[in-house]
């Protein structure tokens, strides 16, 4: 096209380039394809076909702080409750550095391996400041990564424990619903995590390694009552004889214990997550306590018991959220604060006038 001769209206219109047109078009297009979410009932019949990016987006309104997303996300609970709780649910514990996610990844293999489909949870209430073990694990888990039959999901951020076992939980409905038949769900080992863990499964494994002085040393008691199974971890090379004697010594010990509620005789087994050892053995211990605990109806007990739980701190957590967010609470608790700390009213007197507020 020479200087002289003008664009022809193929190329511009009203003034405005064709290109400018089309770059503008297409920005519109995107920005409408972004606004348009998929229905409630479209994520649920996604997420009943096995659909990963549905599942996630329902999650992801779990974890929201959204009212309106919230309320998306209880209307996809309920109706995805029917085709749940079809799953074993299984918590790991363990102090950092025992190979956790080593284990996991090595477990979580080998269920796929048998035509299991897993999905990896966690528990952890630091991981909104510290970015959470479980992302790390993500990235270390690369194998499982990519095994179709499986799911990782990080820990959901919350400053609560509460709050983010309870979305947690809510997670472990619509992975059931998703097809997931075996649930994983990971603890930092550290607080209270492991309790509210444990009141979410059917079976807790304590992960161990030998080693390191006394093997019973520094272990909470509560741990070991909650433990199903102790399996020591990295029972190989040098360490295996330590392992071994790491197993006597924890044998012994849960002996001492009363007997649990599920009349189930707590087990300590080897494995090497490394060397993929051991962990064929450890399912077929769990599948054994499976069928000890539904042949005496403990299984069905056990789980309507935890949702009683359940019920039970959910409305805690909304009477405390409900109560310390309203505006007059705010303001008189930091006077009851100040009062106590130039000692002028105790801690009973100011709780009792904070709550004779609300």
């Amino acid at each position: 096209m020479s200087k002289q001769q003008k664009p022809s209206a193929l190329h511009e219109k009203d003034g405005v380039s064709e290109s400018e047109i089309t770059n503008e078009a297409s920005i519109q297009s995107i920005k409408h394809k972004r606004r348009v979410q998929p229905s409630t009932d479209e994520l649920v019949s996604e997420i009943l076909k096995g659909n990963i990016t549905a599942l996630s987006r329902a999650i992801t309104l779990i974890e929201s702080s959204n009212p309106t997303h919230l309320e998306k996300a209880n209307a996809i609970i309920k109706m995805c409750l029917p085709h749940a709780n079809n799953s074993v649910r299984i918590g790991i514990t363990g102090v950092p550095g025992v190979g956790k996610s080593t284990f996991i990844e090595a477990f979580g293999l080998h269920l796929t391996e048998i035509g299991k489909k897993v999905a990896v949870l966690a528990v952890d209430p630091s991981s909104s400041l510290s970015k959470g073990s479980i992302l790390g694990d993500k990235t270390r888990m690369e194998d499982l990564v990519k095994d179709e039959n499986a799911f990782i999901r990080p820990s959901p951020s919350g400053t609560s424990l509460g709050g983010v076992a309870r979305k947690t939980r809510e997670t472990i409905i619509l992975c059931e619903a998703a097809g997931f038949d075996t649930i994983i769900i990971e603890t930092v080992g550290v607080g209270q995590s492991e309790t509210a863990v444990h009141s979410m499964v059917d079976f807790f494994l304590l992960l161990k390694i030998a080693g390191a002085g006394d093997e019973l040393q520094g272990i909470k008691r509560g741990i070991i009552e909650m433990a199903d199974a102790i399996a020591i971890n990295k029972a190989d090379g040098d360490n295996l004889k330590s392992a071994k004697l790491a197993k006597v010594e924890f044998n012994r010990a849960l002996h001492l214990y009363p007997q649990k509620d599920s009349e189930w005789q707590p087990k300590v087994t080897l494995c090497s997550a490394l060397k993929r050892e051991g962990i064929s053995d450890l399912w077929a211990l769990i599948t054994n306590y499976l069928e000890h605990t539904k042949a005496n109806n403990y299984f069905e007990s056990n789980r309507t018991n935890q949702n009683k739980f359940w019920l039970l701190q959910t409305i805690e957590e909304r009477l405390k959220s409900d109560f310390f967010n309203q505006p007059k609470i705010k303001e008189a608790l930091e006077d009851q604060l100040q009062l106590i700390e130039e000692g002028k009213t105790t801690p009973f007197v100011a709780a009792e006038y904070l709550l004779n507020l609300s």
